[in-house]
């Protein structure tokens, strides 16, 4: 299943953003690229949901369900979302779709929710999906003060496992970086032995206007199972 999964270092850390921007980038080289995300929560916030601004990034003519199959109002870990709503969900489903809509595509672009350890049930986390989709990770984190920490406890978590790492990819960028941004992107480098890219703020409204995908980013495509080479 040739794609990539988009993690990060928790919430708001613009997980959504890098996965559309690859999504996008990929699109535009001409591939046809489906995106997924095991669970969306928050919908009771204003604004567009995750789904829907992956959905369009990738041009996808996938149905919302078909890319988020669990969407729950309030803004809470999914494991939550759903016992709320007296709902469960179900992992062997998730799997199953998520290789449904990369069956349809060239490439898959998966979003996890909030981090790598983030229940999805008591018993499943987010980097049980990740191992079970077997596909390189991409870890989204914020480059201002206290990032290393966490940026550095998520690349053990992925290790540990025998996830592939790809790259970090630290965003908002800013314009001018400052003694700390620069710090935090060498020595998040140097100790975690990991390329780390940048991206800068982006207009969610005009996909035109995006940068294209990190480098490393695209790299980590030819990271998939058996060999197979994906990147445009």
């Amino acid at each position: 299943m040739p794609g990539i999964f988009v993690t990060g270092t928790g919430t708001g850390v613009g997980k959504t953003v890098v996965a559309a921007v690859i999504a996008r980038g990929l699109a535009r080289a001409g591939r046809r690229v489906a995106v997924f995300k095991p669970a969306v929560t928050g919908l009771d916030e204003a604004g567009e949901a995750d789904d829907q601004l992956l959905c369009r990034a990738a041009g996808s003519t996938q149905s919302i369900e078909e890319v988020a199959p669990y969407r729950f109002g309030p803004p809470v870990s999914p494991h939550l979302g759903a016992a709320l709503a007296g709902a469960t969900i179900d992992p062997g489903l998730l799997v199953r779709r998520a290789r449904e809509a990369a069956a349809g595509a060239d490439l898959l672009v998966c979003e996890g929710v909030g981090g790598l350890m983030v229940p999805l049930t008591p018993g499943y986390l987010v980097r049980d999906l990740a191992r079970e989709l077997e596909l390189p990770l991409v870890i989204a984190a914020s480059p201002a003060l206290g990032t290393i920490n966490h940026t550095l406890m998520t690349l053990e978590a992925a290790r540990a496992v025998g996830l592939a790492v790809a790259c970090v990819v630290l965003t908002p960028w800013p314009a001018r970086p400052g003694p700390v941004e620069e710090s935090n992107r060498t020595t998040i480098a140097s100790l975690g032995s990991v390329p780390v890219e940048t991206l800068g703020q982006i207009g969610l409204a005009r996909p035109d206007s995006w940068p294209p995908p990190p480098p490393a980013a695209l790299a980590g495509l030819e990271q998939t199972p058996g060999g197979r080479f994906a990147r445009p």
